[in-house]
This record gives C-alpha cells, structure tokens and sequence, in this order.
C-alpha cells in the first residue's frame, strides 16, 4: 500500500482551501503519529500488568469508601434535620403554652382592675374617707 505524498501546490487555491488541506494535513499526520504511541502506551500496560490491576483494586476501594461515606453522610444529615424539626416543633408548643398563659393573666388583671373599680366607686358612694 503506497503512502500519499504529504506534499501539495498549493498556488491556485484560495484561502479557506488552503486551510481545509492544511487541517486535512494535520489530521492524517495525528492518525501516522497516534498508532504509534498507541502501541507503546500497550506494550508498557503489558509490562506493568500488576500495577494495573492493584490500581483497579484500589479504584474499586476508593468507589466503595466514597459510596460508603456518601450514605454516611446523607443519614447523619437526615439525623440533624429531623432533630432540627422536633425542636421546632417542641419550640412551638413551648410559645402557644406561653402565649395562652399570658392571655389568661391579662384576663385576671382585667378582672382585678374591674373589682378594684367597683370596690373604690363603692368606697367613694359609702362616704368612707380615710
């Protein structure tokens, strides 16, 4: 199989053809060159077999301590947010206990201040003096 000659003239085309030959230069160069380095990057994979497969052991320890602390992770997270929703919770209900407290004691005042008012209206129509 003859190889193509690499070598064009290139006078008579016009400028984006120019570039369109050059980039089909270029790619046809990366296809020579890339076999090549493809090859070589194979034979050191044959050589340094047992480093490939310890470090496809130690990938598939690696996936399973990240799988591993991902679920960790994503319980401890749904620990917190339902401790974080019972406090609401409990906070809520601590504020309506309160919060009726304080209507029933303004109700009580209300009330002492009616019967302090009856009882000085009654002092005062009495005719007691001090």
């Amino acid at each position: 199989m003859e190889r193509p000659s690499l070598e064009f003239n290139l006078p008579d085309a016009h400028e984006e053809g120019k570039l369109y030959v050059v980039d089909s230069l270029n790619n046809l160069n990366k296809l020579n060159v890339c076999p090549d380095e493809s090859q070589r990057s194979l034979d050191e994979e044959e050589n340094s077999s047992g480093i490939g497969e310890r470090m496809a052991g130690s990938n598939t320890r690696n996936q399973r301590l990240f799988f591993v602390t991902f679920i960790l992770t994503l319980i401890i997270s749904l620990a917190l947010v339902s401790f974080v929703i019972f406090l609401i919770f409990q906070t809520r209900n601590e504020v309506d206990q309160i919060s009726s407290r304080l209507l029933s004691e303004k109700k009580s005042i209300e009330e002492l201040k009616k019967i302090n008012s009856i009882i000085l209206k009654h002092l005062n129509q009495s005719g007691i003096k001090e």
